[in-house]
């Protein structure tokens, strides 16, 4: 149940600023995360080693799902937003989860002389925090979607968060996460910051996604100046057998 404090809205849903918001993987795999795609007919994906998310387009058709299936194998499974129609036959949904979806044009942006750039030196050290930290999937290669900032102490990475998803005009901020022993210091706030700072400097527009379950954090994000703009549902589905040609 929502609390009256994180009440999803609707009022921007048809504004065409934020229509790429409602299939936000599709419109990153077909804008400016066009490097990265992997395509087959109009269906699209990320590399497994960077994201396990996958896309259709709007009101996908059956062959939509067809060439999905020649992306994925049948061992695997693909996170789908959203897709506006329930997989057809020769499709498992293996589980099926709720995320809101949060804009933030009121994010105080500024620069932080604290946080260090991540590179691909530094994957090692972020798959360890994220495994202690939970702050969502994380793959050997997902920092090659956007720019990633994270704060050290004595050679050790105690925090971090990037950007992740990028529709046109958007950027997503992910993976937003602190070392147990060094939360409560403003940290993560710090970072979000950071990072609205170089959306803006693109000019892009700051966006995320949080389970609604952890109220605490969409609590924050609203402190910080994100609004609620809608939910979403997330399927985690693979086909079952060999692809079927429609």
């Amino acid at each position: 149940m929502w609390s009256d404090s994180v009440k999803p809205t609707t009022a921007d849903q048809t504004s065409p600023a934020t229509a790429v918001l409602d299939n936000v993987v599709f419109t990153s795999l077909m804008g400016p995360h066009d490097r990265l795609a992997q395509r087959h007919g109009r269906a699209v994906r990320y590399p497994v080693d960077i994201s396990g998310f996958a896309a259709l387009p709007d009101r996908p058709q059956p062959q939509d799902w067809s060439d999905l299936a020649r992306l994925v194998s049948n061992a695997e499974g693909v996170a789908v937003v959203e897709p506006n129609a329930e997989p057809p036959e020769g499709w498992i949904v293996l589980s099926r989860f709720t995320v809101v979806q949060m804009v933030g044009d009121g994010v105080d942006a500024r620069p932080d002389a604290e946080a260090v750039r991540l590179g691909k030196d530094d994957v090692p050290a972020i798959l360890d925090l994220v495994a202690r930290a939970e702050p969502g999937p994380f793959a050997p290669r997902t920092i090659e979607m956007g720019t990633y900032l994270g704060f050290r102490q004595s050679g050790q990475l105690i925090a971090m968060a990037g950007q992740r998803f990028r529709p046109p005009g958007w950027t997503e901020i992910s993976a937003v996460c602190t070392a147990q022993e060094f939360r409560g210091r403003g940290l993560a706030k710090r970072l979000v910051h950071a990072l609205a700072y170089e959306i803006r400097q693109r000019g892009e527009r700051p966006f995320l996604h949080v389970v609604p379950s952890n109220t605490k954090a969409i609590a924050l994000y609203q402190t910080l100046g994100f609004r609620i703009r809608r939910t979403a549902e997330v399927l985690v589905t693979r086909p079952t057998g060999s692809p079927t040609v429609v």
